[in-house]
């Protein structure tokens, strides 16, 4: 007898326990997040990964999805793809994640079959033109104007306003010469090289001569040899496609060895650390900007630095960046994106995706200086408005805003997906 009733309580406790455990999961979302805070770009990723833990928090601490607390399940990979794929079955399998905040190009392409066969939504940093195009990649979204149209528009942008208008290019322009452009990028690097047939397809269509492609590696710290022989081409134009150290060195090269080229840089590696690294050679180097940068004025910056402020204390403010900033847009897109998808009862990958799909001219990113949001089912391509700017007397700002589909309404559906 006493051996049964010890049986009857074990089972109840066991049953309580469950029941427990079952109930604490239905009100908390599990959220995955990939971050390279000490591999090949971690020179951007570290920053951007507070930035997504700070943001977590404040949605925590405004109500979470819908009253549901977000669980971050946050870790960093180095930037190696088989690790990111070892961590995206961990998610997947142990941590049960209802959707994952990805990082790089060669990891999230990668991965992207088995997200779309695990019907998982992938919100990466990477925005490669390839994740975009959802008849391949239907699970996969981007939070920023894709690398491909932010290489046209920057391209567009230079040939037009400064190749055409400057005195530094007026004898060439004269002559009729050509604006002659290479592309200085790790060539082994799927982030690197994401948006290069674009840019190339864009500077054929201006009229550019374009020359030999220069290999520089993500975390090069000497590229003189690339610069002789783009000095050799004689180059008008960089287009630099790594991110912020190994740019500053191919500048700092440019500068010493007198290339007198201009330069543009996607969009990870313009940034406020650029202007520090590069010193006199960045100055009037052109880039991209997914957002505000960290120290413009924004809506959400009184949130953004009391968050900054409230969990990493022991951070300078001086040394944060445009990626914290980037964090959040990630963050802000990700959880609106999961409170549709809860209010609909479908808080799973299809419900989320759908919810992805439903947004038209939506407003949200505007507080931290992202774009008006449109996202359909046939066209995962977040914007169309490339935000060019440049630095300027040591600081990075605004120039110019270029929307790409309304300046090229006849070929803006045709490069989906490049």
């Amino acid at each position: 007898m006493r051996i049964r009733i010890f049986t009857m309580v074990v089972i109840s406790l066991m049953m309580g326990l469950t029941a427990t455990w079952v109930f604490g999961q239905a009100q908390e979302v599990r959220l995955g997040a990939l971050q390279d805070t000490t591999g090949g770009t971690s020179d951007v990723g570290k920053d951007e990964a507070l930035g997504v833990r700070e943001a977590v928090q404040y949605y925590n601490d405004t109500g979470g999805i819908n009253g549901k607390k977000i669980r971050l399940f946050q870790y960093d990979y180095g930037y190696r793809v088989p690790e990111a794929v070892t961590t995206y079955k961990r998610f997947r399998d142990y941590d049960k994640v209802v959707m994952v905040l990805g990082w790089g190009t060669g990891d999230t392409e990668a991965l992207s079959p088995t997200i779309n066969a695990d019907k998982m939504p992938y919100l990466s940093s990477s925005f490669s033109g390839h994740l975009c195009d959802p008849k391949k990649t239907p699970y996969n979204f981007v939070y920023g104007t894709d690398y491909s149209t932010n290489a046209r528009g920057a391209i567009t942008y230079w040939f037009e306003e400064v190749w055409k208008k400057d005195p530094k290019w007026k004898e060439l322009r004269d002559k009729g010469a050509k604006p002659k452009f290479v592309c200085f990028m790790d060539t082994a690097s799927p982030y690197a090289t994401a948006p290069i047939k674009a840019i190339k397809d864009q500077a054929a269509i201006l009229g550019f001569e374009i020359g030999p492609d220069q290999n520089v590696g993500l975390t090069a710290l000497d590229t003189k040899s690339q610069v002789i022989a783009a000095k050799g081409f004689g180059a008008n134009l960089v287009w630099h496609g790594n991110t912020t150290m190994s740019v500053s060195t191919a500048m700092k090269d440019s500068y010493a060895l007198g290339l007198g080229a201009d330069h543009i840089v996607n969009n990870w590696g313009f940034d406020e650390n650029l202007s520090k690294l590069g010193g006199a050679a960045a100055e009037g180097a052109m880039g991209l900007i997914a957002c505000a940068l960290f120290n413009d004025e924004y809506p959400a910056k009184k949130k953004v630095l009391e968050y900054c402020k409230k969990l990493n204390p022991g951070i300078p403010l001086e040394n944060r960046l445009i990626r914290t900033v980037q964090g959040w847009v990630k963050v802000t897109l990700a959880v609106d994106a999961m409170r549709k998808a809860d209010k609909a009862g479908k808080l799973n990958g299809p419900g989320i995706k759908e919810a992805f799909e439903t947004y038209k001219d939506w407003p949200g990113l505007k507080e931290f200086g992202g774009q008006l949001v449109t996202i359909t089912p046939t066209d995962h391509r977040y914007s169309s408005i490339v935000r060019v700017g440049r630095i300027i007397k040591g600081k990075p700002q605004t120039v110019a805003e270029l929307d790409m589909r309304a300046k090229f309404p006849d070929k803006w559906a045709s490069w989906l997906g490049w």
